[in-house]
């Protein structure tokens, strides 16, 4: 085999959209154990404001109605860094890459390259859950009132990953950009805790992997909790499409960024595996516990003026199977009986501060 192609057998490169709805964990899974054993330094990750595949679409201008500031970011991945990447690769042609990262920046809607992944600047920063329902990097104090928020998880209601009416998952359909929805369809619901802060004096940037860290308990004997990262936009993030004098007409208010609850990071852990993946156990009921759920690796500016938002949940349905929220060795095989109604505690006092850590690039 010529040099060309065992240069190219040399080199590993991943493909990543931070809004994939197939495939979020593979591609830096891949990227990461490559990198256990990478002396030539041929490892690369590339990663975008994709739905999985949009890398491949003519324009990749948007996700949702989300734009990328006039960016058509799957034409500047396959021109920019695809073609060169394989020029060299394969052809013996132009440079190696000198990043080991590249990534389309969302909120900043700009390209960066980093030498390491995750940049060694990004410093770990706490953003502290409070009963009071706001989110800070102050961490609570004595004098902060309750301990706890608490809510009450019903399997048989509930909270939707998408919603209602759910189209058809293929073809068409909203499946592929369900990761960055409005969540505002949820959050008025009372199996779902928000904790939200104040708007931003100034750009926040978050680039490498994400975090929470949270005190819960259950009545239960098996639970889900489902940390949201959210990104809200202001009231009047853009201009109105429509005359004041006029109004909007039906529909089309949901259809603008004003107030809009943008999803930067969610994931579920479930209380089974809190132990051991291996040899699953239960719960002890109403005892708190610290869940420690990865929120994977992104690279997103909240800009100033936007809040941050942190959702909690035990139910995400059909996307994630319903819990019975009682200890069965088989969930695949509970009965209805199995299925009950659990209180679950959010914890965030001095001894038990439920938290986020995010990478904060200064």
């Amino acid at each position: 085999m010529g040099q060309p192609a065992s240069r190219l057998n040399r080199a590993q490169s991943e493909r990543a959209g931070f809004w994939d709805q197939e495939d979020p964990w593979g591609p830096w899974q891949i990227f990461r154990h490559a990198e256990e054993n990478d002396p030539q330094h041929t490892n690369f990750i590339v990663a975008g404001p994709w739905f999985h595949g949009e890398w491949q679409t003519p324009k990749g201008d948007q996700i949702g109605i989300i734009p990328f500031g006039g960016h058509e970011t799957a034409r500047e991945f396959r021109e920019n860094i695809q073609a060169p990447f394989f020029r060299y690769y394969l052809h013996g042609q132009g440079e190696k890459p000198a990043w080991q990262a590249s990534t389309f920046q969302s909120g900043s809607n700009t390209w960066h390259t980093y030498p390491a992944w995750p940049p060694k600047e990004a410093k770990p920063t706490k953003l502290y859950l409070h009963t009071d329902g706001t989110l800070s990097s102050t961490a609570p104090d004595a004098a902060s009132g309750p301990s706890y928020r608490e809510y009450v998880s019903d399997p048989a209601n509930p909270v939707p990953y998408r919603q209602r009416p759910i189209s058809p998952t293929y073809p068409a359909g909203d499946w592929r950009t369900w990761e960055v929805a409005d969540q505002r369809f949820v959050d008025h619901r009372p199996d779902v805790l928000s904790f939200t802060s104040e708007p931003l004096d100034h750009d926040l940037t978050v680039t490498g992997p994400l975090a929470a860290n949270l005190y819960a308990a259950t009545s239960g004997t098996d639970s889900d909790f489902v940390v949201k990262l959210i990104d809200v936009y202001p009231q009047d993030a853009q201009k109105n499409a429509w005359s004041l004098d006029e109004g909007p007409k039906p529909g089309q208010y949901a259809q603008s960024l004003n107030g809009y609850e943008l999803p930067i990071a969610m994931e579920v852990r479930r209380g089974r595996y809190l132990t051991s993946y291996e040899k699953p156990s239960a719960l002890t009921p109403n005892k708190p516990a610290e869940w420690n759920i990865p929120l994977r690796d992104h690279d997103h500016v909240f800009l100033k003026g936007h809040r941050i938002m942190v959702q909690i949940q035990s139910t995400w349905f059909p996307v994630i199977d319903r819990n019975p929220q009682k200890f069965v060795p088989s969930i695949y095989k509970a009965t209805a009986a199995d299925f009950v109604s659990a209180t679950q505690r959010i914890y965030c006092s001095p001894d038990l501060p439920s938290h986020l850590v995010l990478p904060v690039v200064p």
